[in-house]
């Protein structure tokens, strides 16, 4: 398989707004991530997390399941609650979607929805983040299906 200038360059989107993050989270979605690969860097009020995403605009040009290391961070975050995500574990999360619910002015809340009803919230003082590919791509088994 040769790889196309179209799929195979590596992602670099910022989120500013709502519609960022829907775009983030269409790219993010069906992302592996590790619960030990989340972090978050209080001092720095920063949420991060590094993912093996599938990279679905491959998926949609050439038919291609293949995956990319990807990271992801949120800015400005100033509290973080988890729901069924075991802290520091290896345990794979499947990363289904992120959310916004907005707050007073520019702040509000990020969630971060997992597969097996696990999820972690992130209260954030406004919308602010980046998701960088790190890496090139590498073929998988599988492309994600959902019912």
């Amino acid at each position: 398989m040769t790889d196309s200038p179209m799929t195979d360059s590596p992602l670099k989107l910022f989120v500013l707004d709502t519609d960022d993050l829907a775009i983030v989270s269409t790219h993010l979605q069906d992302a592996v991530v590790k619960a030990s690969d989340l972090a978050f860097l209080a001092r720095e009020k920063r949420f991060a997390f590094v993912c093996n995403r599938f990279d679905w605009t491959a998926a949609a040009v050439e038919g291609a399941a293949q995956r990319r290391r990807t990271g992801m961070r949120f800015e400005r975050v100033s509290a973080v609650k988890a729901r069924g995500v075991p802290k520091g574990s290896d345990t794979v999360l499947d990363l289904l979607t992120l959310r916004f619910e907005p707050g007073d002015g520019p702040s509000g809340t990020i969630e971060l929805v997992f597969a097996g009803d696990a999820a972690i919230r992130l209260t954030v003082e406004c919308l602010e983040g980046a998701m960088d590919d790190l890496g090139p791509m590498w073929a998988c088994e599988h492309q994600p299906v959902h019912g």
